[in-house]
This record gives C-alpha cells, structure tokens and sequence, in this order.
C-alpha cells in the first residue's frame, strides 16, 4: 500500500484502458478492507470506515474531499453517524483503473493516520 500511497494520478482519456483482471487482482490484494465491487454494471472499489461520532466522520470525508480535490479524481462518499462509505472508479473509462487504487490507498492511509483508533 505504501507504494501506491506515493504515486499520483494521471490525466485520464475515454479511449485510457482500464485495468485487466490480473491487474486488479494483483493491486486489490495490497488494499485490505476495500472490496471490488460493481455498480451500475461498472466495476468499483469500495470501503466502509468506523467512527466514534458523526464529526470525526464528516473529519475524515472532508480530509478525502481535499486529497481527491488534489490529485483531481473524486470518489462517491457517503457519510452517515459513525461511518463512512468510500467508493472510488473511473466514470470515464467506466471502470477501474490504476488511480482509483491510488486513491483507495490513500484514503486508507488518512484513516490510519488520524482515525484508526475510533473502531
């Protein structure tokens, strides 16, 4: 995850490839708790963060608003008391591709750095 954490999203194009189904695998596997998921037909990665109280979660969405804003890619987030959903994928290309893991790592990290004890 480290690895990932460090890159930074590149500029994507309709006709950009998304990742195979090696690549997915391979890149999922370095991400615990997000899940492949598929919504609307389009393959996704998705996870659910814990929080002691709805300010600590609106913290931590307000934390992925500004990295997302940063590296120029946007995730669904959906913030509830307690919890915080993240969905990342690339609506262009209609599917995954490398920056949505980037991303994925990324929102995990913040989560460990600041909000990981809130379980």
């Amino acid at each position: 995850m480290d690895e990932l954490v460090r890159m930074h999203c590149i500029r994507i194009e309709a006709t950009t490839r998304p990742v195979n189904q090696d690549e997915i695998g391979e890149l999922a596997g370095q991400l615990p708790g997000w899940n492949v998921c598929e919504k609307d037909g389009e393959a996704c990665l998705e996870a659910s963060f814990k929080f002691v109280n709805f300010r600590r979660a609106m913290d931590f969405t307000n934390q992925v608003a500004q990295v997302s804003n940063e590296e120029d890619h946007h995730p669904v987030i959906l913030t509830e008391w307690g919890k915080v959903t993240v969905t990342w994928w690339t609506h262009k290309i209609k599917g995954l591709h490398q920056n949505d893991f980037i991303m994925a790592a990324k929102t995990s990290k913040i989560y460990g750095d600041q909000y990981g004890r809130d379980k």
